[in-house]
């Protein structure tokens, strides 16, 4: 299949090219950029007039809800998802039932995902087994059934000992090691940020010292190991400082923020609204200003949808009752766009913490525009408004805490390894 965008913007932040070129695809890669190959006859003309031609967004935090959960979501219902949203390659933690902690279960899962209209899924594998911070996994095993990484997703290692050989195993074989900082006694039965908010609500609070306190122990076992770091879903300003900080002192250290954390704070829980319980809890204004501007200045590496699908059962609860998550992947796109103009970034720098950047930590040929490269692209309207409503999401998950709201960035086409996984000029 060949095919030909003509007329669009292209933004490619890996090459840092912004510029109006026309791009050829054939046998599901990049074949020609600005200039038409020789002997090039397309199948197929998508008119990209208006609109930004980039790579697929690449999205670090993706829970397809499968296996064990198919009645928050599937796997055919959250990849359609990410191909409504733009998301080509995505990561999926391994806090699924069974936990991702065995090789079969990967590849099942990896097996489960090749279809021409689906992501590509990047399995991050369980740190210990059963997410029970005990024993180690076989982490060589799994990557080579085909993870990409080793994590705990939002579950600590209570045992320092533990992962502290968790590190020393990760660092001898070069395997990224993701962790949630969060100190699990702390955090205990807390449900929102320790703040006037919480207080006036009458809510058990997580402080930002949860944050800061686990992210120093995982920070000086990085220094120790020599471990390659990801740190998930920071929440604070000061926990922001004391990655920049690590970084300075030499410390391989990485860390994303979610969507909901650089536009929402504790203020946005109005009255008990079960859509803003979060994990980690939506902190302070303070924080949020202080996630956006590290994610401006790269601080902060990439921004993640961290998409959890809930059913309404487990929304439809007093707040401390109700399950933790909302759906992301079909906001990621229009809520970058929506910081870049508030932050008067250039689109290039904007949409390279979404494509290029996370690529990099998933350690994924992705995120690129270049010839030769694997046709993962997304088309965009920029103007064109997308509303956020339960009949327009397409994941299966319909909660989420901006429902009601409008945003200009509406996708046109998505392809997946040059097949046209989504067309958005037929809805």
């Amino acid at each position: 299949m060949k095919i030909h965008i003509r007329n669009g913007r292209l933004i490619d932040p890996a090459s840092k090219t912004d510029k109006a070129l026309d791009l050829f695809i054939a046998a599901g890669r990049i074949v020609g950029v600005g200039n038409t190959p020789a002997g090039f006859e397309a199948n197929s003309v998508l008119d990209a007039t208006g609109c930004i031609v980039c790579p697929g967004l690449v999205d670090l935090a993706a829970r397809l809800r499968e296996p064990g959960f198919e009645y928050r979501a599937t796997l055919e219902s959250e990849m359609a998802a990410a191909a409504a949203g733009g998301v080509t390659s995505l990561a999926c933690p391994p806090d699924t039932d069974p936990v991702l902690d065995e090789p079969g279960l990967v590849e099942m899962l990896t097996h489960r995902a090749r279809l021409p209209e689906f992501a590509h899924v990047h399995p991050v594998g369980a740190l210990t087994t059963q997410l029970e911070g005990k024993a180690l996994t076989e982490m060589a095993e799994l990557s080579e059934a085909g993870c990409v990484a080793f994590g705990q997703a939002n579950r600590a290692i209570v045992d320092t000992q533990v992962l502290l050989r968790a590190m020393m195993y990760a660092a001898t074989f070069d395997f990224p090691v993701w962790l949630q900082a969060q100190d699990p006694f702390l955090a205990r039965k807390g449900v929102a940020h320790d703040g006037e908010v919480a207080a006036r609500l009458g809510l058990a609070g997580i402080p930002v010292a949860a944050e800061t306190i686990a992210l120093a122990t995982i920070l000086h076992l990085a220094r120790e190991t020599g471990a390659r770091v990801h740190v998930t879903r920071i929440s604070s300003a000061a926990g922001v400082e004391m990655i920049v900080a690590a970084r300075a002192a030499g410390i391989a250290v990485t860390c994303d923020v979610a969507i909901h954390h650089l536009h929402l704070c504790e203020m946005d829980l109005g009255f008990f609204d079960a859509h803003a319980r979060l994990d980690p809890p939506l902190r302070s204004q303070r924080d949020r200003d202080a996630l956006r501007a590290g994610l401006a200045s790269g601080a902060i590496n990439a921004l993640c949808s961290d998409h959890t699908p809930v059913d309404d059962d487990g929304k439809q609860m007093p707040f401390d009752e109700a399950e933790v998550g909302a759906t992301g992947l079909e906001l990621l796109l229009p809520l970058t766009l929506k910081w870049a103009r508030e932050m008067k970034l250039p689109l290039v720098t904007a949409l390279a913490r979404v494509t290029s950047d996370p690529a990099r930590i998933l350690g994924v040929k992705a995120g690129s525009l270049g010839l030769g490269a694997a046709a993962d692209i997304c088309v965009f309207d920029p103007v064109a408004e997308f509303k956020v409503s339960r009949e327009n999401l397409r994941s299966q998950g319909k909660n989420t805490p901006f429902l009601g709201y409008e945003f200009p960035g509406r996708v046109r086409y998505t392809l997946i390894d040059g097949h046209l996984a989504f067309d958005g000029t037929l809805s």
